[in-house]
């Protein structure tokens, strides 16, 4: 946890956001995999964390801004617990580091609320995203499941992402931690990395790596030779010479603040011809894009910098036709780059989007695009300091998207689709890095992992 003063001075804060009414925040609780006592790795809500700091399952919290009340509700662990888990910290001593001293029963939360919808008061709560959370919400304040998320609280929603975009210089510091962990995993995976080794046992190595630091993976490490499917978490394959591996990977402090890494490699020493041109491709999008990421910049402007560095290294393959600017406007970049820029990164690697993308990457001015490429941008709006933020550009050859554009004859003005069928098989290329937005530009964070070509080449050695 951090220091009590954290959790009072954010909960302050946040009490000035909304002046009136109950904030109901619901922890997590334990998740059985195949049965109840077998259970997932335990992972704290967020906005939870951020606000109370504590790091225990099935437990709720509320503001009661209209009597000036913080209230923990959960249960100290009984004799039988003790028996099975060893003694613990007690809740009530939990609940003081983070500035609360009032703890009740997790079973008097029902009667609480009860009494509060009695009072006629407001009860704010953020959208559910796990069963149990539909569930209590169903009990506590009759709410149906499928109108959940409509019911949730927008005046909540907007106060805390105004807090939690903006990340304070000990989360700053967790951040480089988490991305410094990241980065020894995506050294381990350049140096070690060798034909015939499969995806599966690349990645246990690297989740050993995360747990050693004393947290876990920020996320199901991607390990891959098709690197064209975005987010693959199929590790059966064995790994070849003349392939490129894609890993992107992250590691999460015990603060569960996250990292969010991505290296592309050749198998084998070195990048084919094709391989080293595409790879010098998404490199140059990459550096472009970190370069144009400061205080004012709208994200999304970025994103169609990075697209439009794309776009020019594919016309110089013979893939693209035509104006680079006009092929832009056509989105002829969503052929070979299907997803967005970047996104958000804190306490959740895709940080806060369970609060809603609109909500948190763009702005009651600036929607959220629909179009095919553009509706995966999470983040859109103008960087301000503070915000961390990945940026992650790549190139994805889908065999299955090339057909289908090809059948279509979409955009055949600006694609040479004979030239295009020479790359059906290239697979995919990402470079991501983590960047922190400061008052006169960006800071990569972490201590440097090296991306290009000959740096790359040279671990591999």
């Amino acid at each position: 946890m951090f220091s009590k003063s954290t959790y009072l001075n954010r909960r302050q804060t946040l009490q000035s956001k909304l002046g009136n009414g109950l904030l109901l925040f619901l922890g997590n609780e334990e998740s059985g995999m195949n049965y109840r006592d077998n259970v997932y790795p335990f992972r704290q809500d967020s906005s939870f964390l951020y606000y109370f700091g504590i790091d225990q399952a099935s437990l709720t919290a509320v503001i009661d801004l209209d009597n000036d009340r913080e209230i923990i509700f959960g249960d100290e662990l009984t004799i039988d617990d003790i028996v099975w888990t060893g003694p613990k910290e007690a809740l009530a001593e939990k609940a003081a580091k983070a500035g609360v001293t009032e703890v009740k029963p997790a079973s008097a939360v029902g009667s609480f609320l009860k009494d509060a919808l009695s009072r006629g008061q407001n009860v704010h709560f953020l959208p559910p995203y796990r069963g149990e959370h539909y569930l209590k919400l169903q009990e506590w304040l009759h709410v149906n499941p499928s109108e959940a998320g409509q019911k949730a609280s927008v005046s909540l929603i907007k106060a805390v992402v105004s807090m939690r975009s903006y990340k304070t210089e000990e989360e700053v510091v967790e951040l480089e931690k988490a991305v410094d962990t990241s980065i020894d995993m995506h050294l381990s995976f350049m140096r070690d990395t060798r034909a015939g080794m499969t995806e599966k046992e690349i990645a246990g190595k690297l989740q050993s790596m995360a747990i050693a630091q004393g947290g876990d993976i920020s996320y199901p490490v991607i390990l891959t030779v098709n690197g064209e499917i975005l987010h693959t978490h199929a590790r059966d394959l064995a790994l070849r010479d003349g392939q490129m591996a894609l890993c992107d990977a992250g590691a999460e402090t015990a603060m569960h603040y996250c990292g969010d890494l991505t290296r592309t490699i050749p198998v084998g020493k070195k990048f084919t011809s094709i391989q080293k041109e595409m790879y010098e491709i998404v490199l140059n999008a990459q550096e472009s894009a970190i370069a144009a990421c400061k205080p004012g910049v709208l994200f999304k402007d970025v994103h169609k910098l990075a697209s439009t560095k794309l776009v020019e290294g594919m016309k110089q393959m013979g893939v693209v036709k035509g104006d680079v600017a006009e092929a832009i406007e056509h989105d002829v970049h969503t052929l070979f780059f299907q997803c967005g820029l970047g996104h958000m990164m804190g306490l959740d690697v895709h940080d806060m989007e369970n609060l809603g993308e609109q909500y948190v990457g763009y702005t009651d001015d600036l929607l959220k695009g629909t179009a095919f490429g553009w509706k995966s941008l999470r983040l859109g709006r103008a960087l301000e300091p503070g915000f961390v933020i990945t940026v992650e550009p790549g190139l994805y050859l889908i065999p299955t998207l090339i057909d289908r554009w090809k059948a279509e004859n979409k955009l055949a003005q600006f694609i040479d689709y004979e030239k295009l069928e020479l790359f059906r098989d290239f697979t995919g290329i990402r470079i991501e890095d983590n960047l922190l937005i400061t008052e006169n530009g960006n800071r990569v964070l972490g201590k440097g992992l090296v991306k290009s070509v000959g740096e790359v080449e040279g671990l591999r050695g």
